[in-house]
């Protein structure tokens, strides 16, 4: 199944054309982006005024060769279709699609069930894309690098700290000609502070073979058993072997980069500009950052114009009310129909649709939800994290809190009630001081 919004081809032959593919994930029980994930998936979260993949696509508008772009995942079709309905009309000339994954497959177990679209029309080069990363998406250099090479793939590195490299992907590369020369998933023991940012070029003719010897791999290797999960038991005699392997959950980060550093033909484009996991409901607030203070940069108009009540960067949804007394900023985005009264202050943070943020209330590094209410000289606060750090969570007391406030939709803060590092849940009221908690 899939939606297409149907638009008119720049071109009818697609041969030595580029396409893209934003990998979105699904719905699950993984609970990082909880309590926000809650009302909306994370791939539409806004972050500085636009739903986090709408920042993926902007950058691949701007790479002239790339004409279709697929969204894969295995939420709903009906999530995606007022975004496509939107997006198809600010970017006129992509047609984009959503193919829904009937499981979830992998990384890369999805670019392959999908593999006769996404190869329709015989494309060069594939991006893929993680739409959870918050970067400035140096597509075309990638690109640049790719002829520059003959590369088979270019993966987007970026440099970080030592001790937090082990978190991610690390590349093990050739300082001159930047080669891969060995790539590893979240290693044991430091190998490289040059890690892997998800955002990846593949020749389309290399990508497909390369997960199709993965999944021979997996089905050669000696297994003790395999069983189905109990809602499939039933149904279990229907498939073959060969379906068996197909259901395999394939990612290109464990089963395929590492193989590829084997060809001599993997090379790595290291960005010096912005780079961010969103992977916490947290992680939204220095992506905010981020991607505010770019649009400063490259004098988007969208943003509100600096004054004495204006510290920019700040977005502001032309449908919120904000009062003129009112300081905002920097880095803060108000979403549509947003109240904002007298003598507020906003800073770091992110204040959802339809809230309501009543006079000389503080908001400091945190996310109001839709609808939520934030009495008269209430405070809500997190706690400031370093921009270089890739954690949104502290030390209290030798425990591990989150360092960023998120109100959960339809949230309320009583009149001069403090809510200090917590985490709360949707419809909650909050009528005393509170700090270091999840208020469930």
């Amino acid at each position: 199944m899939s939606l297409q919004i149907p638009h008119h081809q720049k071109a009818n032959g697609n041969t030595g054309a580029t396409k893209a593919v934003i990998l979105v994930g699904g719905a699950s029980r993984g609970t990082r982006f909880r309590p926000l994930s809650l009302d909306v998936p994370k791939p539409l979260f806004d972050v500085a005024g636009h739903p986090i993949i709408w920042h993926c696509l902007t950058a691949i508008s701007k790479v002239p060769s790339i004409h279709e772009v697929y969204l894969i995942g295995y939420y709903e079709e009906h999530v995606f279709r007022d975004f496509i309905k939107d997006s198809s009309s600010e970017f006129p000339d992509l047609s984009i699609k959503y193919l829904r994954e009937y499981q979830a497959l992998g990384t890369a177990g999805g670019l392959y069930h999908f593999r006769d679209a996404i190869l329709k029309g015989r494309p060069e080069n594939i991006f893929v894309l993680n739409s959870d990363v918050c970067c400035s998406f140096p597509l075309n250099e990638m690109l640049q690098l790719t002829h520059e090479r003959r590369a088979e793939a270019v993966i987007l590195g970026t440099r970080v700290s030592e001790d937090a490299a082990s978190n991610f992907g690390c590349i093990v590369s050739d300082s001159h000609t930047r080669r891969v020369l060995h790539y590893v998933e979240k290693p044991e023991s430091y190998i490289s502070n040059l890690i892997n940012c998800g955002v990846y070029l593949f020749r389309a003719d290399v990508l497909f073979p390369s997960i199709r010897t993965a999944i021979q791999r997996r089905a050669d290797r000696p297994r003790l058993g395999s069983y189905r999960s109990s809602e499939n038991l039933a149904s279990s005699y229907m498939f073959d072997e060969e379906d068996t392997q197909k259901n395999e959950v394939i990612r290109l980060e464990q089963d395929i980069l590492g193989e590829m550093a084997d060809t001599n033909l993997f090379f790595v484009y290291e960005t010096k500009d912005f780079w961010r996991q969103i992977k916490t409901a947290g992680s939204a607030i220095p992506a905010n950052a981020l991607y505010l203070q770019k649009a400063q940069q490259s004098g988007s108009s969208e943003l509100a114009a600096p004054s004495a009540n204006i510290k920019a960067p700040v977005f502001i949804h032309p449908t919120a009310n904000v009062h003129p007394t009112a300081v905002l900023g920097p880095n803060v985005s108000i979403g549509p129909r947003v109240t904002i009264g007298p003598g507020v202050r906003i800073k770091e943070s992110i204040v959802l649709e339809d809230a309501e943020v009543k006079h000389d209330a503080c908001i400091l590094y945190s996310i109001i939800g839709w609808g939520s209410r934030v009495g008269a000289w209430a405070r809500v606060e997190g706690t400031p994290t370093p921009v270089t750090s890739h954690n949104t969570s502290i030390i209290k007391n030798g425990v591990k809190v989150q360092a960023i406030t998120i109100l959960g939709k339809e949230c309320g803060v009583g009149d001069e009630v403090r809510v200090q590092n917590c985490i709360c849940l949707p419809f909650k009221d909050l009528k005393r001081d509170v700090s270091n908690e999840v208020i469930m």
